[in-house]
């Protein structure tokens, strides 16, 4: 598709409309390079630096999103729950959590499966982080996770169901029904057959958190354990799994067994216990993710060779500060190869920018976990054809959907952007263009919110699909029950994502 220039009255190229919300009607042209048409500009000379105006334009352009930005419609697909079993904290006063075997971390459909055939993804089961306690267990943090075994009070991840196996599953869509169904299991383990968990790693070069079980007590750290997150399946039934924490990709083969890990250049000592071959074959400065914030989304090419996958957010590169702040992001292509041996090879063959959306424009929407550029993240991506990607960018309560294409986007790797050492750094860079890279074309298609007694969506969305007539399926995540969410599927038409050729 050739891009279109459109007239833009500030600096807004190729893309991220950091100073735009939307309006309403939808834009078609995936590749404008100006603000996509409905768009309210922001950034214009009478009100560029009036605080009091920009604050009133975003708010008409909130109520005028009363009316959807585009007229799709949704159809709500459920299921039984799968139980996992009630958990009651020691602590006094804590609340019974209720826990369900959640798997939209994640969704996939294969286009030569039967219709209404995917997969979904479970992630690391019931966690929560100690600062979370309040919310989840209804007791103080400190009291959640009392001082033990050298972890401070109040700090660590809690999990509820520490034992919980990770896996993947098949899911069957009854669209006329309206329900959805699993219709098979696969398990993760590791090549000896052990279970693989969603516990933390010991990692040593990368910053990671303390585990703790549901009661508080500190858990040792598993080096096979992987925190799932992005899914695809290829032509001969293998599965390629993204990893969020520690972070990386991780090869399954059809019955579940993980054959071998793809983690940062350096990173791969970290894992020398683990029953699995790990190769450091990705690039080295994805260490710097922020905690919790790695590899999330994973999309595959029409013919099997490639795979695409978006760090969830900038990279803490070089701190933690620059992480809160930062805006541009990094989007990798990866060659899927064979080695001398036979063993799978993953090759980065390219890395483009990705800039996230203006997080005051969700702010406007309504979201009130919209407060700053690092409240937003990257859960999916879904390759649409021809390089053309549908992108899942959200807070918990609002999901916007956007297409991107790789055409015309400036390929750094192997540049100066990828040596931690260069000032500034890629994360601290304001000005693209005046560093003479070009990020990835983006034009927003869908808003999901969850916000209001009559919304169609659920929070957290967190998979994407397209089913077999071209329309969009989307699944949440329900964090394994622990704030009483259920998983849905959703089908919706005319969303403005579909095919691209």
């Amino acid at each position: 598709m050739t891009p279109v220039e459109r007239p833009c009255h500030c600096a807004v190229t190729r893309s991220s409309y950091p100073n735009f919300v939307r309006t309403g009607a939808a834009d078609r042209d995936a590749g404008c390079r100006g603000p996509p048409l409905g768009l309210l500009n922001l950034c214009t000379a009478p009100h560029k630096s009036d605080p009091t105006m920009r604050s009133l334009l975003l708010l008409t352009a909130a109520s005028l999103l009363v009316t959807p930005v585009h007229a799709e419609t949704v159809t709500v697909l459920k299921a039984p729950e799968i139980v996992i079993g009630d958990f009651t904290p020691p602590a006094p006063g804590a609340k019974t959590l209720h826990l369900t075997v959640g798997f939209g971390s994640a969704l996939f459909r294969d286009p030569k499966a039967p219709a209404g055939t995917v997969f979904g993804l479970a992630d690391r089961g019931a966690n929560l982080t100690c600062d979370d306690a309040k919310d989840v267990y209804g007791v103080e943090p400190e009291v959640a996770c009392p001082a033990l075994g050298g972890l401070k009070a109040g700090e660590g991840r809690l999990y509820p169901s520490p034992d919980y196996q990770i896996a993947i599953y098949e899911l069957k869509l009854d669209p006329a029904a309206k329900t959805f169904a699993v219709t098979r299991t696969i398990p993760l383990k590791t090549p000896a057959g052990k279970p693989v968990s969603g516990l933390l790693n010991p990692l040593k070069v990368a910053k990671t958190e303390k585990g703790r079980d549901g009661a508080g007590r500190p858990l040792p750290a598993d080096p096979n354990a992987i925190d799932a997150e992005g899914l695809v399946r290829l032509p001969d039934g293998r599965f390629f799994v993204s990893e969020e924490n520690a972070t990386g990709i991780v090869e399954v083969s059809a019955d579940g067994t993980i054959t071998r890990r793809f983690v940062p250049a350096g990173t791969e000592g970290d894992y020398a216990a683990a029953d699995y071959p790990v190769v450091g074959s990705l690039p080295a400065i994805l260490a710097k993710r922020n905690s919790n914030r790695g590899l999330e989304s994973l999309a595959l090419s029409e013919d099997g060779r490639f795979l695409y996958t978006l760090v969830q957010n900038p990279l803490a590169n070089p701190d933690g500060k620059t992480y809160n702040g930062a805006v541009n992001t990094r989007l990798l292509k990866i060659e899927i190869g064979k080695a001398a041996d036979g063993m799978t090879t993953l090759i980065p063959v390219a890395e483009f920018v990705y800039q996230l959306d203006d997080w005051q424009a969700f702010k406007a929407l309504g979201a009130t976990d919209a407060t700053k550029p690092s409240s937003l993240r990257i859960s999916e991506m879904l390759h649409l054809g021809n390089e053309h990607f549908a992108v899942d960018e959200r807070t918990d309560q609002i999901a916007k959907i956007f297409e991107i294409s790789l055409q015309g986007a400036t390929n750094i790797l192997g540049t100066l952007w990828d040596d931690a050492a260069t000032t500034p750094s890629l994360e601290q860079t304001k000005d693209l263009a005046a560093a003479k890279i070009a990020p990835v074309t983006k034009v927003e298609r869908l808003v999901a919110s969850s916000l209001g007694d009559k919304a169609a969506y659920p929070a957290k969305i967190e998979g994407m699909a397209l089913d077999a007539e071209g329309s969009l399926v989307l699944i949440n995540d329900n964090d394994f029950g622990i704030t009483g969410e259920e998983t849905r599927v959703l089908i919706v038409k005319d969303s403005g994502i579909g095919p691209r050729s």
